[in-house]
């Protein structure tokens, strides 16, 4: 009785914890009591490292959606649900590695370290004057370096089987349905209160312009989540013309075309470019003259449609697709004016006002006030203000050896035809987000990173498992041969046949 008495005193304690955690943030009572869940927490995470990544992976793909509708408390930050918990599995796999091959010394690898040690001289940058904050200069490695090493280790080390390559895009693949789905919910539906309570708090500016409503599903805007679903169905496209599982053909399929509706109604026009230009990689990439002609004409005849006529103009969408090829269009000349701008101000910083500041708190007559106030527009132009000419080049160079690095491996390395397909799809899908990064601020958004930069991870980790993803494909194939035998057989021997047997031949 003492015993049990005891456990509900420890139990009432700890819920008591997670209400303070939740309304209150981080206290040191909360703190204290959560040792114990901590604990067994940091425990499960050694013993089962493979759910605790699906975790993260699910977090960094909706956090921003539960955050919005108050699952997230506002007291407690996004790093407590995404990158904690990926430091937590670092340090699991540091306690009990995982077995399987994996590829860490790569290209890819020695380009973010590149880009990270750039970064790491950004904490000596005066160029505001102001007194250098380790704290923030440590905040913003984090998003902006840290998160790339991590991203690619817990894909080599956890993401490393064929099963869960596999698992890694189909997840992606259910996610981005529901990511379309939920912006159709919105246009059929309208906003709901949420919705529009974050619309009117300042988002309404740049999701309802000129009659045009662009839709944003359960991303941070309606950029990120036209860029992403649109690089999302570049991938999603070409793997269901290479697989052979006629299951991922079909479900693949259904997901590049919940993509194209997504980034269509999302009224994102980069989005649009950053669909045409993976697909022209993948011309590219695939080596076949059929799929070039038939690319190109089909594609001509697209931008055709949208830069040379006016059909369809009665839908905003159509419209605002169309104002892509728009050289007058307005907020493009924003844009061109604001980098202007700029380079006024950025030519006596090559290294950037620095990420080692508290950027709130330079003051109204230092110059770089402006450029900290003026509107960024890309990821390409925010690491232009914060490191500098010099840091655009290296973070380009970083992300031009990632691509050609992946490139090259899928042309030359790589034999197997799903295996170059899964390949050459992340390549494109990285070049279609570089392209929405380029225009809009969305490559450091979730759940960007650990989708494209860590799909390049598993393009580089191909060569090393190819043979066990051959075994793989080869074991699956036979399964469906054989489930598609019995259903002919059973199917012959019906006396009345279904009218719905055609389709059998096919499955």
């Amino acid at each position: 009785m003492n015993h049990g008495g005891r456990v509900l005193i420890l139990f009432l304690l700890f819920l008591l914890a997670l209400y303070q955690f939740s309304s209150t943030g981080f206290t040191g009572f909360a703190a204290v009591c959560l040792i114990p869940a901590v604990i067994i927490f940091v425990f499960l995470a050694v013993k089962h490292q493979n759910a605790l990544f699906w975790y993260i992976f699910t977090a960094n793909y909706f956090v921003m959606g539960l955050q919005r509708y108050g699952y997230i408390p506002p007291s407690v930050p996004i790093t407590a649900v995404t990158v904690l918990p990926q430091l937590l599995l670092l340090m699991a796999i540091l306690i009990n590695p995982r077995p399987g091959k994996n590829k860490m010394g790569t290209p890819m690898l020695l380009a973010i370290l590149l880009w990270t040690a750039y970064l790491v001289l950004q904490l000596f940058n005066e160029t505001c004057g102001l007194p250098i904050s380790v704290g923030n200069w440590l905040t913003n490695m984090n998003f902006y370096s840290f998160y790339f090493i991590i991203s690619y280790i817990l894909i080599n080390k956890i993401v490393n089987t064929p099963k869960n390559i596999m698992r890694f895009m189909r997840i992606w693949a259910c996610f981005s349905i529901a990511a379309a789905f939920w912006a159709w919910r919105q246009k059929t539906f309208g906003w709901d209160n949420t919705e529009w309570i974050w619309l009117m708090s300042g988002a309404m500016r740049t999701h309802i312009i000129g009659g045009s409503i662009r839709y944003f599903s359960f991303f941070s805007d309606a950029a990120t989540f036209g860029c992403t679903i649109a690089a999302s169905a570049v991938i999603f496209f070409i793997i269901a013309l290479t697989t052979k599982l006629k299951k991922d053909k079909i479900l693949f399929g259904i997901s590049g075309l919940f993509c194209s509706y997504g980034f269509f109604v999302s009224g994102t026009r980069t989005a649009l470019v950053c669909f045409i230009m993976g697909i022209f990689l993948y011309i590219f990439l695939s080596k076949s003259l059929k799929l070039a002609l038939f690319v190109t004409i089909a594609g001509g005849l697209f931008v055709f449609f949208l830069a040379g006529t006016n059909i369809g103009n009665g839908n905003m969408q159509i419209r605002r697709m169309r104002s892509a090829f728009d050289t007058k269009d307005a907020s493009k000349n924003v844009r061109d004016i604001n980098k202007e701008a700029l380079k006024k101000y950025l030519r006596d910083a090559p290294f950037g006002m620095g990420i080692n500041i508290d950027e709130n708190t330079i003051p109204a007559f230092n110059k770089f006030k402006v450029v900290y106030q003026t509107p960024n527009d890309s990821t390409y132009v925010f690491f232009w203000q914060r490191t500098g000419i010099v840091g655009v080049y290296v973070f380009s160079i970083m992300n031009i050896i990632i691509l050609v690095g992946g490139c090259l491996i899928t042309l030359l390395r790589l034999k197997s035809k799903n295996c170059k397909g899964i390949a050459a799809g992340f390549c494109c899908a990285f070049i279609a987000i570089q392209v929405g990064g380029y225009a809009n601020h969305i490559l450091l958004q979730y759940p960007n990173i650990i989708l494209f930069y860590g799909g390049m991870a598993i393009v580089y980790l191909m060569p090393a498992i190819e043979e066990d993803f051959i075994k793989f494909e080869e074991e699956k194939i036979a399964i469906q041969e054989e489930k598609r035998r019995l259903r002919l057989e059973k199917l012959e021997n019906m006396r009345v046949k279904p009218w719905y047997s055609w389709i059998y031949k096919y499955l």
